[in-house]
């Protein structure tokens, strides 16, 4: 029997003081709370068996990673898999204004929100992370593996891990800043996901979701 806990890490903060919605834009780093959490994620993982360790390209990604990577003189695999999902209003800053909806180049791209019309497509995210995993778990056989990725991708695999339906309600994502899910692989297939938010006092109390979550998958 093969077995190894693969753990999906949500970026830290990033420094956005403009509000725009950067998803896969370069440039954009960690805040000053955000360099935090990846210390006390760095602090967290310390009695962790990590063996492998893969990441996002993007820099708010490798910047929380890297505390973990030198905590445990690894090197970590820069993967494209998890990257950001693709959102074809990067770019843009949204208030919460309902007139900045109806705005004809954004309205035409809200028409279908169960595929996302807006961005790359939910049934797209989920096999190139599915896979992302399965070739950290093969990596890790027997030890722990850890990715560093973004809140779509993480839920997308959480939700097909489960056997969940992937239209969902955005706003209730479990998946705060600086969260852990955590995925038991055993012989290729998902037995088990975890859910902790080790950094959840560092967390803006509007991005803050249920503090843990435990279910078989």
């Amino acid at each position: 029997m093969s077995k190894a806990i693969v753990h999906l890490l949500r970026h830290g903060q990033v420094d956005n003081p403009d509000g725009v919605l950067y998803e896969r834009l370069p440039g954009y780093h960690l805040s000053d709370i955000g360099r935090q959490m990846a210390q006390r994620l760095a602090e967290h993982t310390a009695g962790f068996d990590l063996v492998h360790l893969r990441v996002s390209p993007l820099e708010r990604a490798r910047e929380t990673l890297a505390p973990i990577a030198e905590q445990h003189q690894l090197e970590p695999v820069i993967d494209e898999r998890v990257i950001e999902a693709g959102n074809s209003l990067a770019g843009r800053v949204f208030t919460g204004k309902l007139t900045q909806l109806l705005q004809p180049a954004v309205l035409r791209r809200l028409y279908n929100p169960l595929r996302p019309s807006w961005g790359e497509a939910y049934k797209h995210i989920v096999p190139r992370m599915r896979a992302a995993i399965a070739d950290a778990a093969a990596a890790a056989e027997g030890h722990e593996a850890l990715i560093v990725s973004h809140q779509l991708p993480i839920w997308m695999a959480r939700l097909d891990a489960e056997g969940r339906p992937l239209v969902h309600d955005p706003r209730k994502r479990q998946c705060s800043l600086a969260s852990l899910t955590s995925f038991t692989v055993i012989d290729g297939r998902v037995a088990r996901v975890d859910y902790a938010e080790p950094a959840i006092d560092l967390v803006p109390a509007k991005n803050k979701n249920p503090k843990k979550f435990v279910a078989g998958a």
